[in-house]
């Protein structure tokens, strides 16, 4: 890195922070707002249940197979080069929906925008933990974190309109100018880094320092646990996931015994911070991710809203997350991230505590109170616990550390949809939602709740436990 270079990355730190959030704001607002598109694609396309269910879920396992090998190479290649790559393949997937006419080929498109998705994510935390500095780290990850939530909450609106207005394949292809203004600016403003090397590692060659076999492990052992998680419950999806965490566990072990692993099992055991605000992660996410679907389902079924309606009220959760990240992430420079993420969880719970409480003619203030709860205290807890990992961990490791963070989000994500299926099968299996159903769904949504407040009891443990970073 030239001391050019170097006075110039100081110089522009923000310019440099807010391309970065311009490609976090636009992967996931794309990506949510396809979920407003599925009739009209299933329309145009001819596609029936199975396969319409899949271009929401299609994405999320290719940006989960291939995360910690990308985060790997990223370490060792350099974030910037990865992170643009990403940014690449993402555009391309994107305008090329522009001329396909089957499903089949979307589902392969949409899959590639999730490899290029983990491209993106695996490296975006990194970058910004790397140049932002220890005092300005917690703030600049919640402006991160903010642009992610307010992404995810302004794609559904985006979605809808889009469609009516453009069509269906119009979602996929508007966002891209912008990728490609985040694709220049990030070229333009962030220096090129030097290929990160511990003195352990130099002895080896490229290709010993990365792990093949590892990386081989985790994406069948991820591939299985995806697969058998959404066929559930039938019995050969169980077996898919017995085999899955087989898989993991013959990961966990090989990574153990590895000459340089992808992930260093020791050191991440020893290191309590990072290991337990890994775990209040996946808690916290686990806890987070049904809401929207669950609370939706009450509004509209049993509370009688309109989707429009239902949508501005479930909206609170994520603006006030959005509005609180950053603030406390501000915070945790200054002060202990673990108070803060821990107040943070306390109040979700809270939120928690007052949605099951929740009845067929309940005053729609507590449903709202409940959610602006969740959403304070979610964003209490999401950039400090993220400041308190990555600040945790070597620069040359925060690649990997970043991607086992977005693994914990994801993992959590995905075991939570899981128990919600069950349920949702126990109680109606292939029944339609009829109005002599309602109690029988006001119970599925207490019942999910209940699982929720205890996700989110259990990452407040993890969250207070995990020692101090100062």
């Amino acid at each position: 890195m030239s001391p050019s270079s170097v006075t110039s990355h100081q110089e522009t730190p923000w310019l440099a922070l807010y391309s970065i959030c311009l490609a976090t704001f636009l992967v996931p607002m794309a990506m949510s707002a396809v979920n407003l598109a599925l009739p009209s694609i299933a329309e145009d396309l001819q596609v029936d249940a199975v396969l319409l269910s899949w271009i929401p879920s299609a994405p999320l396992w290719g940006s989960v197979v291939l995360m910690l090998p990308i985060a790997r190479l990223a370490d060792i290649w350099g974030r910037k080069h990865i992170h643009l790559l990403g940014l690449c393949l993402y555009a391309f997937s994107s305008l090329a929906v522009v001329g396909i006419d089957s499903i089949e080929w979307l589902l392969v498109f949409r899959v590639i925008q999730g490899l290029a998705s983990s491209f993106i994510f695996a490296t975006a935390m990194a970058m910004v933990a790397s140049f932002a500095g220890s005092k300005r780290r917690g703030m600049f990850l919640g402006i991160v974190s903010t642009s992610v939530y307010l992404g995810l909450t302004v794609g559904p609106a985006a979605g809808g309109l889009l469609t009516e207005w453009l069509g269906w394949r119009s979602v996929f292809w508007l966002p891209v100018p912008g990728i490609f203004i985040a694709l220049g600016l990030i070229a333009w403003l962030l220096p090129n880094e030097q290929p990160s090397a511990k003195p352990e590692t130099q002895q080896y060659s490229l290709r010993q320092r990365f792990d093949v076999t590892g990386s081989l492990l985790f994406s069948l052992s991820v591939s299985c646990l995806f697969f058998g998680v959404t066929g559930l419950p039938d019995a050969q999806f169980i077996i898919l996931l017995i085999v899955g965490v087989g898989l993991s566990g013959g990961f966990v072990y090989q990574q153990r015994h590895a000459s340089v692993p992808l992930v260093r099992i020791g050191a991440l055991s020893k290191n309590r911070i990072f290991s337990r605000s890994m775990l209040a992660s996946l808690c916290m996410y686990g806890a987070s991710f049904p809401v929207l679907f669950i609370v939706s389902l009450y509004l509209q079924y049993i509370q009688g809203l309109s989707p429009g309606d239902a949508g501005k009220v479930v909206l609170l959760q994520a603006l006030l997350t959005a509005c609180i990240a950053p603030i406390a992430g501000r915070l945790s420079d200054k002060h202990e991230p673990r108070i803060i993420a821990t107040a943070g969880c306390g109040l979700f719970m809270l939120g928690f505590l007052l949605l099951f409480f929740v009845g067929m003619q309940t005053p729609l203030w507590q449903v709202k109170t409940g959610l602006a709860l969740l959403g304070i205290g979610f964003g209490l807890f999401s950039s400090p616990n993220t400041n308190a990992a990555m600040s945790s961990v070597d620069p040359s490791r925060l690649g990997i550390a970043s991607a086992l963070l977005n693994l914990a989000r994801t993992g959590g994500n995905m075991f939570s949809t899981a128990i919600m299926v069950v349920i949702f099968n126990f109680y109606f299996a292939d029944q339609l939602l009829q109005p002599e159903h309602y109690p029988q769904l006001l119970t599925v949504v207490k019942t999910t709740l209940c699982l929720g407040g205890l996700y989110a009891l259990l990452g407040g443990y993890f969250s207070l436990t995990r020692g101090r970073v100062r």
